[in-house]
């Protein structure tokens, strides 16, 4: 009888946590053809032209004009990604991380960088070429995005919008900052 009650109690606990598993599940903040282009884009300059496009692809969804998207790139690109307000925010948030990281993780380790097929003629470009080149161009996206960032928070009256775009902005001003300090 004790055993049959203790089996009954672990059948009904768990299917009472069962929701709880769910969520703890977050959702990508890339689409699939995002991730597809972002692993064949092997030198950081063309890693970080993917990862700035992703981030216009949000604002557009967001209808916040802070870069531009051609209606020809769903062949290439797919779907423009889905999702809330504040899960579109989150993802430029989490975007402009993973550009941070992926910058900083070749600036600490520069013999990581994959050896580009060299067009006929040409050396291959170096880490020296490639890395500030990588740098400027997501310091020019930022130089974009700030403004728009700006006006948003601006236009928000919830919390936790207004999180997600300070620690936006903060990135923005950090990938300002590190573009200032390289060599021209």
């Amino acid at each position: 009888m004790k055993f049959g009650f203790m089996l009954f109690c672990l059948i009904v606990g768990g299917a009472a946590l069962l929701p709880l598993a769910t969520l703890g599940q977050s959702r990508d903040f890339l689409t699939d053809d995002e991730i597809e282009m972002i692993r064949d884009a092997q030198q950081i300059d063309q890693r970080i032209d993917v990862l700035t496009h992703a981030i216009d692809r949000r604002f557009v969804v967001l209808k916040i004009n802070a870069g531009e998207v051609s209606k020809k790139e769903s062949e290439k690109w797919g779907a423009l990604p889905a999702g809330t307000r504040l899960q579109l925010l989150n993802d430029v948030k989490r975007i402009l991380q993973k550009a941070i990281e992926d910058i900083d993780n070749l600036a600490e380790r520069p013999t990581s960088m994959v050896a580009d097929e060299p067009e006929k003629g040409k050396k291959p470009k170096s880490y020296a070429e490639l890395f500030p080149k990588a740098v400027r161009i997501l310091a020019s996206a930022t130089e974009r995005y700030k403004p728009a960032l700006k006006a948003e928070l601006d236009k928000t009256k919830d919390n936790l919008e207004k999180g997600v775009i300070l620690a936006s902005l903060d990135m923005c001003e950090e990938i300002t900052a590190a573009a200032t300090k390289l060599k021209t």
